[in-house]
């Protein structure tokens, strides 16, 4: 287990946490060795923060430096994106429809002037009209279809309207009036709208007004095979990277004193918008959660990787995994949060 120096706004406190933390540090070794034991499978890192103050940094495999493929957590990352482009006017709000930034698109098959209509919020929330399902393996949107072709774009434009039979609730009959259905190529479109927004090529843009402010160096991007960066998924952070993302939404879109992303732009994104399954809300990009009876804004990626941000807390916590294959990573990096993590914060 590794202890590194930490730059930037985070502070770093040694491993016996200072009483004003209000962390056991019994606790979180306690934690850190049932995962050395394997009881939590293949955990590659957990860092902690309170109060802005690194109070926990472990490394199971790889260290500070080594570059953890995010899986989805990318998605949280595309949003802050769109949400840089809205504050620099390149968008003019997440009303604007995704068609406006896609004019250069040869036509689209299956038309329908509702999918004209689809917006930028409707990307952002998982809650667009095409039939487009991750978790349902014969939806004609599913991502594994993406990857089969080349324009995954248009592969997402391509889909036709998504049906609403009566055990499926329509927007207007679900929860804050969108039905969600997880689609990663929606985001992969997101991706493309805020670089023809910008007109800045998305790892560009990324590095502008979200990396460099942060002191996130070499981040590494998966591409389509168009050569669009994939703000699906996939992009290669550290570990601490991860942790400086979830501090810009735990301080409310601010980096030393700078005002990274809009402040009324993270408000909306923690909100409810839609209900992604019981018990648990969707906000732009990011999952709305509730652990030992805390509320949390949770960054979730394949294989159970995990930034929580528990805002009554102010704690943040990065969970990194290889659970890759593993049956339900989510449950053990979720029992790692509420039982372990959290459970070791005394006041």
């Amino acid at each position: 287990m590794k202890v590194l120096a930490f730059a930037a706004a985070l502070t770093l406190a040694p491993m016996t946490a200072h009483a004003a933390d209000g962390v056991s540090t019994a606790k979180l070794e306690a934690m850190s060795a049932a995962i050395k034991a394997g009881q939590f499978q293949q955990i590659t890192s957990i860092l902690v923060s309170r109060h802005g103050k690194l109070v926990f940094e472990a490394y199971y495999e790889g260290d500070a430096e080594t570059r953890r493929n995010t899986r989805s957590t990318t998605k949280t990352v595309t949003a802050m994106l769109a949400g840089a482009a809205i504050g620099r006017g390149a968008l003019p709000s997440v009303q604007a429809p995704m068609k406006t930034y896609l004019k250069d698109r040869p036509p689209a098959a299956n038309p329908d002037p509702r999918k004209d209509k689809v917006t930028v919020e409707d990307l952002l929330t998982m809650s667009s009209i095409a039939e487009c399902d991750d978790d349902n393996q014969y939806s004609r949107g599913n991502e594994e279809r993406m990857y089969l072709i080349e324009d995954w774009v248009g592969f997402y434009l391509d889909l036709p309207v998504r049906s609403f039979p009566e055990w499926s609730p329509r927007p207007e009959a679900s929860p804050y009036g969108r039905s969600f259905s997880y689609c990663t190529a929606g985001v992969v479109t997101l991706g493309q709208v805020v670089q023809n927004a910008t007109k800045t090529p998305l790892p560009a843009f990324a590095d502008a007004v979200l990396f460099k402010p942060l002191g996130i160096e070499g981040p590494k991007w998966q591409m389509s095979p168009a050569g669009l960066a994939m703000g699906g998924g996939g992009l290669g952070l550290r570990s601490r990277d991860l942790l400086k993302l979830g501090q810009l939404y735990a301080n409310g879109g601010q980096w030393e004193g700078q005002q990274v992303l809009p402040a009324d732009f993270i408000k909306a994104s923690v909100t409810p918008h839609a209900n992604a399954r019981e018990n648990t809300d969707y906000g732009y990009l990011i999952w709305l959660q509730t652990f030992a009876g805390h509320k949390a804004w949770v960054m979730s990626g394949s294989g159970g990787q995990k930034v929580a941000i528990v805002p009554d807390l102010d704690l943040v916590a990065v969970i990194t995994t290889a659970n890759f294959g593993v049956r339900q990573p989510h449950v053990i990096s979720e029992k790692l949060l509420a039982e372990h993590i959290l459970a070791a914060v005394e006041n």
